[in-house]
């Protein structure tokens, strides 16, 4: 099966919409020390880049999570694959996440979170599309709004393809 990859989003735009979210979030943390969670793969070239446009001192911590299988798990269980390296009790932390979509994964993070006793917790992603919300959770820092697609590039990936893309493209297959 062959795909199509509409752009959606340029590198110009990601770039700009990035900066902004640096200087809010750097205004909001001002006088605190935030960690930033990067969830793992795809919000890495995010999380590298929001870093980079922050003025507030920070740390950064990874963590990964896999979703089981879908199809035959449609309420979204997930589990943690690469926990912190650190701990994050009495800390304000920032989750990093690439895209929210239903929802269910950062639910089930946030949730895990919350039992660590962190002092705040807020989430910033890079990419939302409410359409295909099922969990509703909190997002406090957004970089766009999108329609129901399937994106790529930029850290999203179909099948680890197309990850490395600059620009965010809406990836559909086509009939052969």
């Amino acid at each position: 099966m062959t795909h199509k990859l509409e752009p959606v989003l340029n590198r110009e735009q990601i770039a700009e919409r990035i900066l902004q979210l640096g200087e809010e979030i750097s205004r909001d943390y001002r006088d605190k020390e935030p960690v930033l969670i990067c969830v793992l793969r795809g919000s890495i070239y995010f999380a590298v880049d929001l870093t980079r446009a922050m003025s507030v001192p920070h740390t950064l911590d990874f963590m990964a999570i896999s979703s089981y299988d879908q199809e035959a798990d449609p309420l979204g269980i997930v589990r943690i694959t690469k926990d912190l390296d650190s701990s994050i009790a009495n800390r304000e932390v920032l989750i990093i996440e690439d895209i929210v979509d239903t929802g269910l994964s950062l639910n089930y993070l946030i949730r895990n979170l919350k039992t660590r006793d962190p002092a705040g917790l807020r989430v910033c992603t890079l990419l939302n599309i409410p359409a295909r919300r099922i969990a509703k959770v909190p997002i406090d820092y957004q970089g766009f709004e999108l329609p129901n697609i399937y994106a790529v590039g930029y850290g999203l990936d179909y099948h680890e393809q197309y990850r490395n893309l600059w620009d965010i493209y809406s990836l559909t297959a086509e009939k052969e």
